[in-house]
This record gives C-alpha cells, sequence and structure tokens, in this order.
C-alpha cells in the first residue's frame, strides 16, 4: 500500500474530526441549527477515491451525508436533543428498501430470515430476558461487533444454520449492526410488554413480531418506533422517502459496480451522525465546560501527532491507520483518568455496579440507556493496556501524550473548582463524557477510515467487527463462552 492512500486516510479523518470540534467550540452554549454543521459536510465533499480504490464506495459515503444535511436543511431548522440520537437511523432502512427492489432474491433471503425469527422464538425470549435482567452486566444492544447481549450477536445465530446464500446473510447482519436499521435493540419490546403487565410468552412474541418488522418494512418500522418515542423534530417518514430518492442512484451504481450489500447498507449510515448529532444541540449543551471541551480538543490533538509520527515511520496496514487513531484517543483518556488518582478497574468496577443497580431501579430503562458507558469503558481499558506497555506505543507508533500534559486547562483544574480541592475535575467531565464519547472513539474518524478500508476492499464486508473486543466488562464478568465472534457469518 502506498504511503499516499494512508496519507489520504489520515486527511480525510482528521478534516472530519476538526470540522466538528470547530463548530463545537465556537457555537457551544447557543442554539443549534441544521446550518451550524457545514463545516463537516464541506469536509466530506473532499473525499475523493485514492489509488485503488472504489470510486462507488466513496460516493455511497459523500452523496448520503449531502443528502442527509439538504434534507434537513428543507424539513426542519433544528433538532432537539431527545431526537438527535436517532438521526443515523434513518438511512438503511430506506437502503434496505432499494435493495429488495433491485434484487428479488435478496428479499427472498430476507423473508426466509423473517420466518426464521419467528422459529427461534425460543433464542430470542431468552436473549430479551438476559437483557431485560442485566444478565449480561453492562452491554452495548447496538455494539458493532457480536458481544453477548447485543442484536448483532441475536442475528449471526439465527443466520447460521440457515440454508442461504452466504453475502446476503452478510447483508442481514451488516444491516443490523454498522449499518443501524432502525432505532430497534434487542429486547426493547419485550421489556415493554412485560412491564405493561403481559406474560413472558406474549412478551417473547411482541418481541419476535418487531424483529420480523425491522427486516420486513424497515421504513414502517422505523417510524412506529419514532412514534412510540414522541420524536417532534420532523417528520420522519417525509425525510425516509426523501432520503431514499436521493440515494438510489449511488445505491445502483453500487450494486452494478458490485460492492457488497453489506458495505451497501452500512457506509451510508455511519458518517451522517455528525450533522444534528455530534453537531447538535446536546453537544453544544455539553460543551459549555471547558473542561470538557478541552478534553476532546486535547485527545485529537494527541490522535493528530501519532498519526502524523505513524506516517513517518511508515504503517503496515490501513487497519493499522485505524488502530492509531482509536487506540492514541484511548490511551489519551485513560492517561487523563489517571491524572486524577483513578485507575480504570476503579471506573469499571464503579459503572458496573451502577448499572446493577440502574437495572433494578429503571426496569423500563431504554434498550441502549447504557450503550455509550461500554463504549467509554472498552475505550479506557483498551488505552490503559497500551499504557501499560514500554514505550506506550501502538503498531510500534509512541503515543503522544504531550498535547495532554501541555493543554492549559487540563494541566489547571484548580480553575474550575475551589482551587485547594481540585482533585476531581477532569475525572468529572470524564463522566460527562463516558455518557457522550462519540468525538473521543472517534465515531467521524472511525466512519470516514473505515470507508477509506471498504473502498479498497468493497467485495468483502466491513462490518460487524469479526473480532474478540477484548470487552471491558469482562475483567469483571467472564461472559466470552456467550460471545460468537469466532462463527461469524
Amino acid at each position: 500500500m502506498s504511503n499516499a492512500i494512508y496519507a489520504k486516510m489520515i486527511a480525510e479523518a482528521l478534516a472530519a474530526q476538526k470540522a466538528d470540534l470547530n463548530v463545537i467550540k465556537a457555537k457551544r452554549g447557543g442554539k443549534f441549527k441544521i446550518s451550524d454543521a457545514k463545516p463537516y459536510v464541506d469536509a466530506v465533499n473532499e473525499m475523493k477515491a485514492g489509488e485503488g480504490q472504489s470510486r462507488e464506495v466513496i460516493r455511497l459515503h459523500v452523496d448520503s451525508v449531502n443528502a442527509h444535511y439538504q434534507i434537513f436543511d428543507q424539513i426542519t431548522e433544528t433538532v432537539t436533543p431527545e431526537d438527535d440520537p436517532f438521526v443515523e437511523h434513518y438511512q438503511t432502512p430506506a437502503l434496505l428498501e432499494i435493495l429488495y427492489e433491485l434484487d428479488p432474491a435478496f428479499r427472498d433471503a430476507v423473508d426466509q430470515f423473517i420466518k426464521a425469527i419467528a422459529d427461534k422464538e425460543a433464542l430470542i425470549g431468552k436473549e430479551s430476558v438476559r437483557r431485560y435482567g442485566g444478565f449480561y452486566g453492562p452491554t452495548a444492544v447496538v455494539d458493532f461487533a457480536f458481544v453477548p447481549g447485543s442484536t448483532s450477536n441475536v442475528v449471526n445465530t439465527i443466520l447460521q444454520d440457515l440454508p442461504m446464500e452466504k453475502k446476503y446473510k452478510q447483508a442481514i447482519l451488516s444491516a443490523k449492526s454498522w449499518g443501524m436499521d432502525t432505532s430497534y435493540g434487542i429486547g426493547a419490546a419485550f421489556a415493554t410488554s412485560l412491564e405493561a403487565g403481559k406474560t413472558l410468552a406474549e412478551a417473547a412474541k411482541d418481541e419476535v413480531e418487531m424483529l420480523q418488522l425491522v427486516y420486513d418494512k424497515p421504513i414502517e418500522a422505523q417510524a412506529k418506533l419514532m412514534a412510540d418515542h414522541g420524536h417532534t423534530s420532523f417528520d420522519v417518514k417525509k425525510y425516509m422517502e426523501m432520503y431514499k430518492e436521493r440515494i438510489r442512484p449511488a445505491v445502483k451504481e453500487a450494486v452494478d459496480a458490485g460492492v457488497h450489500y453489506g458495505n451497501i447498507v452500512t457506509v451510508p449510515a455511519y458518517c451522517v451522525g455528525d450533522v444534528a448529532h455530534h453537531i447538535a444541540q446536546s453537544m453544544f449543551n455539553m460543551a459549555k465546560d471547558d473542561m470538557t471541551m478541552a478534553i476532546m480538543e486535547a485527545t485529537t490533538d494527541v490522535m493528530e501527532k501519532t498519526l502524523n509520527l505513524g506516517l513517518d515511520q511508515g504503517y503496515k496496514s490501513v487497519y493499522d491507520v485505524l488502530s492509531v487513531a482509536t487506540g492514541s484517543t484511548a490511551t489519551a483518556v485513560a492517561y487523563i483518568l489517571e491524572k486524577d488518582g483513578f485507575t480504570v478497574p476503579m471506573v469499571i468496577d464503579l459503572l458496573t455496579k451502577r448499572f446493577t443497580n440502574y437495572v433494578q431501579k429503571y426496569p423500563q430503562r431504554g434498550a441502549a440507556a447504557e450503550l455509550h458507558n461500554v463504549d467509554f469503558m472498552d475505550m479506557i481499558y483498551r488505552g490503559s493496556q497500551v499504557l501499560a506497555k514500554a514505550g506506550v506505543k501502538i503498531k510500534g507508533i509512541p503515543v503522544q501524550l504531550s498535547a495532554i500534559d501541555d493543554n492549559e486547562i487540563i494541566a489547571n483544574p484548580q480553575r474550575y473548582t475551589y482551587p485547594a480541592c481540585a482533585i476531581t475535575v477532569r475525572f468529572s467531565s470524564l463522566m460527562r463524557l463516558a455518557d457522550f464519547p462519540c468525538l473521543l472513539t472517534s465515531e467521524p474518524v472511525t466512519a470516514t477510515l473505515m470507508t477509506n478500508i471498504i473502498a479498497l476492499d468493497p467485495k468483502t464486508p466491513g462490518s460487524p467487527a469479526r473480532v474478540c473486543k477484548n470487552c471491558a466488562v469482562t475483567t469483571l464478568i467472564k461472559r466470552c463462552g456467550y460471545c460468537n465472534w469466532s462463527s461469524a457469518v
């Protein structure tokens, strides 16, 4: 792989991240408008296919962001904080329905899967009970890997023994992982029905029916979910119908070029969240705090310096670029945590105990309530492992933590609390970010890098991640025997 591709990937990823941060810093504390996200759209529009990359894959990413932004600009001025988590969930329903129209054989495969969902009611009931009762501990129901308690884990289990073309199995699986086909997560209908007074058997049937609807009529399913949520910001059905028509030419071109359906249903979805989610009212509110803003900026500086050092030293693969990008910020966050005398095991223990209490206190909690706490724990656990290595290196590249020490705000917590007792300021901001770590992990960076990686190998599905995540929670609760990543379809 030429160094030019690595440089291109890094430049595009950092442009997306910095576009977000620059807008957030300028607008924090103010009122969010859709037009505030234009700098991110401008950054995305600079993405181009490099040597050996599929132009069709890049187009899926770029066209999706533009369609998303332009539709929002037409149908609403803003999005409420309560509605902004779902803006990444309106794309894959439309993408699936386009593929159903273009390829009747794929639709037949999905129908076969829908029937199999009903046949696996016992499995679905068991997994719903386990999620409802917190059996697995903190877990990300919409995890992009195969962790126990995730929707991907259940979908993969159902698909394994079906007599179906592998490419269709992989597309069905991708659609409910990175693709985020609707806002639905396994066990939500079950929990709602159970809390409403239905029997376990009735709740299991409701769960089966909801899962079937997600694949049978994705747009209808997402509209129903948002109506039940009480969504008010815009007409979600209108958005999805408009998006479906705008993205259709890019999808058709990708299909004709042989891009794997698993990539077609995922690439356009994950990249749009910066418009009205990461650049959004909730972020403008959270980032009013100087320390919180500084942590997002300083961890980005660590990532930039480390990625550029990697360019000087030389990368061995595109996946090394991804590892260095996400690993460097993970290391930076763990480093900040330790500045206040907190260790990663302490935080994992704290959030796991809190989860147990939360399950009992809020049995009707949202299916994704602990999602980002899990992301945060996985991130800091990974970072602590890097910190423990000689030289603090990722793929042989030293993590440039000096950007943390050089940040004036992070270095002076006494300016943001009672000065003589400033021993928890940084930690308190990290706990805020534990609920919203999207620019630490970082999602715009991951989306941009993964699109670049998929563009180099468009016929191989890029999601879900077919690896062991080395989950943070397994340091306390050994649930590895329930994971099925090694038998992914």
